[in-house]
């Protein structure tokens, strides 16, 4: 009982700090000079968005049976580690309002990658059960590097390629989250959108001396050191310099920031960020003295082989389209193992943990279709990913691409892969009337022109999906669709496109 009850006073604790004047600050700092505390109009119009939740009328009844978050975290093995259970409790008490959660992303690349969907997961699993989600680029961070999870420190990266990259995550973030459902939106409510923020915003105008005074002085050094990101690094080769050791004070103090401006008082994160995050309640504790900031920590998604997901490896999983078309994003998912399907479908999909259970007894039964577990995983990641349009169009190229297949192939859809499969361009005259085994060769598509006559002779060549069974084959003006592409297909996976010029 006391226990619980040390709980509950915590999170009312955390209750009475976030209805406080938005604008009240409990310690003079010079990095809040008189300057900067009457924010312009862009801040106050986001500062509005973020805190019109707070005030709309939420039904008592609604708040009953809001889902807690963490409880649906930790069921579909997206829990890690938190700060307290006190997250539990201030997910689940009805007296309580909606939190105001964030993750951080580093603009280091044009776009995010697979290893960065589980953090747009779990921020839309706040959303979905009636939080606000807020998404924080690291504007400022990317010009530092996270050194968590790295043996080498990160290339510098250029103000216009911060810009550049900021711009591409932010309309991904926006794409993804945008759309979100949530389970008992109020009717002027806008906790189902997603606020998405810049840490340079506030870092540009900071005076390093300011900043040593006010924040760094709370910072122990020992404790910084015993990080595990930190011990890692001291103890390579490499080792770590002054500027890689200080990010977890930067991102520390962007939680400061967030939790006494504008009221976000979870931050989420990959198990790798345990230490920035910790880092963060910390300094909230000490400086402002009050507790109600949480920390939450989910799995890393790691492949078969126990390495992260990234962007610096080949053949990334990026979430833009501009990078990896959808067909292709589809494709992947739909084939990985069996061995994997079923935890990925509970961790990247949002499909009911009976359902989920269901698929895994269909693996196991007589007369299973191989891949349906796959193809529901596919279609669903790629519709959260991509949106419904997204995933017509992986649907599309899947079945027009698949050889055999009766339906009618057009420009578009073949276009639509060519950057996911090898590609050539060919004259009008070097390509009408050739042999098919003459333009598979040439192609690039097989190696000789004996590997092709005996592929064609297994039935396994093909012209836009159409099984080619004479060796006399000559491609003919009606076969280039659209009179603009060919698709030769070896198989059912080794393809080429063959673009008339």
């Amino acid at each position: 009982m006391a226990a619980a009850a040390a709980v509950t006073a915590a999170a009312s604790r955390a209750f009475f700090y976030h209805h406080r004047t938005l604008f009240h600050f409990p310690f003079t700092n010079p990095l809040y000079s008189s300057a900067r505390t009457t924010p312009s109009l862009k801040a106050r119009r986001l500062l509005s968005s973020l805190t019109s939740t707070q005030n709309d009328v939420v039904s008592a009844e609604s708040l009953r049976h809001r889902p807690n978050v963490v409880d649906i975290l930790d069921e579909r093995g997206l829990l890690e580690s938190l700060t307290g259970d006190h997250l539990r409790v201030a997910c689940s008490d009805p007296a309580l309002p909606p939190l105001r959660v964030y993750c951080g992303f580093d603009p280091t690349a044009q776009s995010l990658h697979l290893g960065n969907l589980l953090g747009i997961i779990v921020l839309s699993w706040f959303q979905r059960c009636g939080h606000q989600a807020v998404a924080l680029i690291g504007g400022a961070t990317a010009r530092v590097g996270d050194p968590s999870g790295k043996s080498l420190e990160r290339p510098e990266l250029d103000p216009e390629t911060l810009v550049n990259n900021t711009k591409g995550i932010t309309e991904i973030i926006s794409r993804i989250l945008g759309r979100t459902p949530i389970s008992n939106p109020g009717s002027d409510s806008n906790l189902g959108s997603v606020a998405i923020l810049n840490n340079y915003d506030w870092w540009k105008e900071v005076r390093l001396l300011d900043f040593l005074k006010e924040v760094g002085r709370f910072a122990r050094v020992g404790t910084m050191m015993a990080k595990e990101s930190v011990k890692k690094r001291l103890e390579s080769e490499q080792g770590m310099s002054y500027t890689e050791f200080t990010y977890q004070l930067l991102q520390g103090y962007d939680f400061l920031h967030l939790f006494d401006k504008m009221r976000v008082s979870v931050q989420i994160g990959g198990s790798d960020q345990w230490g920035n995050i910790t880092a963060g309640t910390e300094l909230i504790r000490k400086i402002l003295q009050v507790d109600g900031a949480y920390g939450l920590t989910f799995p890393l998604l790691l492949k078969s082989d126990g390495t992260k997901f990234g962007k610096s490896e080949d053949g990334a999983i990026w979430l833009s389209p501009s990078m990896l078309s959808p067909y292709k994003f589809y494709q992947y998912f739909f084939s990985v193992p069996d061995s994997d399907v079923v935890r990925f479908l509970k961790i990247l999909t949002f499909l009911d943990m009976e359902e989920i259970m269901e698929l895994e007894r269909d693996m196991k039964r007589p007369g299973y279709v191989p891949n349906t577990a796959q193809r529901r995983l596919a279609e669903e990641v790629t519709r959260f990913v991509h949106g419904e349009e997204g995933l017509i169009e992986a649907l599309k190229a899947t079945e027009a691409l698949r050889p055999g297949a009766e339906t009618k192939l057009d420009w578009q859809t073949i276009e639509g892969i060519a950057e996911d499969v090898p590609s050539c361009s060919l004259a009008y005259d070097q390509v009408v009337n050739l042999s098919l085994v003459d333009l598979s060769v040439s192609s690039g598509l097989l190696e000789s022109k004996s590997a092709a006559r005996r592929l064609l002779k297994q039935g396994g060549l093909y012209l836009n999906n159409s099984r080619v069974d004479s060796e006399s084959k000559r491609v003919e003006a009606d076969d280039i669709v659209d009179g603009k592409v060919l698709l030769l297909s070896a198989g059912k996976k080794n393809k080429v496109v063959v673009r008339i010029a």
